[in-house]
């Protein structure tokens, strides 16, 4: 079995039409580079020669990584835990709206350290969380007493089971992409929402930085998504695209990770510019914010 995964063809559509567009580092553990590549047919973009499943775990072992130490440390992850609770309660409210139920039974996949799952359970939810990484589980465990599941009981759910399923900036990171989405369409009750949030390198922060763009997080994100990709994606695997909603935060967040991979000491002033002007444009267009939420209904 080969250590890395070179695609001949584009592994969000199938397309021959692929070809390379820029290379980036892996500023967070590795300092390694890896060139993405782009599909002209669906417009997604992926990272080439990645390690496979059973080996990219090294990859996510740094104290820095936010979502699965929960850690505070740097003026950045203090700024993601000030926000945390607002986007939070609107991850709540769109699922309520999306779902037109006040309370049911939905699916977290890539929960991380169980913040979302927690905030659903307390507004009268039953969640179940997916998390791959024992660090993430255990801090879950200690912070919300949550019992968070590995992925590989995706596959022995029942069907028609959950009233919603989510991904919040985790699509990326699945290996078995059109594995998960035909699974999610299966356990999803009819007209079940699936809701995933993932970074947009069609944004205009990402045309900014380039290949220092913080959300490329090369080799961890597999994939990078267009607004056209994802909505072909979904309609593949069984799923119509309803809504989009930007996330208004991660422009920020995003542009300050950029400038410090772009210059070291960082450029503060710099990156809030970035992240308003790129705010500013999604008030004329939705699909171009930093990060974007897809709100799929089951076929």
């Amino acid at each position: 079995m080969p250590d890395l995964i070179s695609y001949k063809h584009c592994p969000c559509c199938g397309s021959a039409s692929i070809f390379p567009v820029l290379s980036a580092k892996d500023y967070t553990v590795s300092g390694k580079v890896f060139e993405i590549w782009h599909c002209d047919e669906c417009t997604a973009r992926f990272t080439q020669d990645i390690p496979t499943a059973e080996l990219i775990g090294p990859y996510y072992q740094s104290a820095a990584y936010v979502s699965h130490s929960d850690t505070a440390k740097g003026l950045i992850n203090r700024l993601y835990h000030l926000v945390r609770n607002r986007t939070l309660q609107g991850k709540k409210k769109l699922l309520q709206k999306a779902t037109g139920k006040q309370s049911g039974k939905i699916l977290d996949v890539g929960a991380g350290t169980g913040a979302f799952v927690h905030t659903m359970q307390q507004a009268g939810w039953e969640v179940t969380g997916l998390e791959p990484d024992d660090t993430a589980r255990q801090n879950a465990a200690r912070k919300h007493g949550l019992n968070l599941l590995s992925p590989e009981h995706l596959f022995h759910f029942a069907e028609s089971e959950f009233d919603a399923i989510t991904m919040w900036h985790v699509l990326e990171h699945v290996h078995d992409l059109h594995g998960y989405l035909k699974q999610f369409q299966k356990i999803l009750k009819p007209g079940g929402n699936l809701v995933i949030a993932v970074p947009n390198y069609t944004s205009y922060d990402a045309k900014v930085y380039k290949e220092f763009w913080a959300a490329y997080d090369v080799p961890r994100h597999l994939y990078h998504f267009s607004p056209k990709s994802m909505a072909i994606l979904g309609n593949e695997n069984g799923f119509d695209l309803v809504d989009t909603k930007p996330m208004w935060f991660d422009s920020f967040y995003v542009a300050m990770l950029s400038e410090q991979y772009r210059n070291e000491s960082g450029n503060l002033i710099g990156a809030v510019w970035n992240g308003m002007i790129s705010n500013i444009k999604t008030l004329f267009n939705k699909n171009r914010c930093s990060s974007v939420i897809y709100i799929f209904t089951r076929k």
